[in-house]
């Protein structure tokens, strides 16, 4: 049993770079379907009721954040629904094809953070029937672990980057976190 171990060590660690680019594809399959969701419901309508629902049971201290954020979408609701579904499929382009990937990771957990904290109101309000903290802060920390798969690996030789980078030298200062 102690070989197979071993086998099954060795396969992940002989195709790390494979399955890294791998399963940013299919994140990025899955923020191209949210950030296309954007663009056909009604959520631009229900977008600052769903803010004030999300300040429900928040501490007193956190009231401001969502009130103002419940201001600014109620004078253009569509603005911030179709700027919020653009950024998602500009991720999800960059995930699925590895274009400028540390600027995408980066950004990515700056919209999954402000996702969090906005409309998903911090996964809360907390209290003795909660069981999920938010999709948002999740979504956050798996940006993060590819930018710490691209720090550990380098340049990812299956991802647009890398063929930029044959081409254009500089472009590695944009696409990677090490190179």
């Amino acid at each position: 049993m102690h070989g197979l171990h071993r086998k099954v060590d060795n396969w992940f660690a002989r195709n790390a770079i494979k399955l890294s680019r791998s399963f940013a594809i299919v994140f990025g399959i899955i923020w191209g379907i949210d950030g296309s969701l954007k663009f056909t419901g009604a959520l631009a309508t229900s977008l600052s009721s769903t803010i004030a629902q999300a300040a429900q049971g928040q501490p007193s201290w956190l009231q401001g954040w969502f009130s103002f954020w419940a201001a600014q979408t109620a004078s253009n609701p569509a603005f911030w629904v179709y700027l919020v579904g653009f950024l998602e499929l500009a991720l999800a382009f960059a995930l699925i094809t590895g274009f400028m990937r540390k600027a995408a990771y980066t950004g990515g957990v700056f919209l999954s953070v402000f996702i969090w904290a906005v409309p998903e109101g911090f996964g809360g309000p907390y209290g003795p029937a909660s069981t999920d903290i938010g999709t948002g802060i999740v979504y956050a920390m798996v940006f993060m672990f590819l930018m710490v798969l691209n720090a550990t690996h380098g340049a990812n030789p299956y991802s647009l980057d890398a063929w930029i980078e044959k081409r254009i030298n500089w472009w590695k200062d944009i696409a990677e976190l090490r190179h």
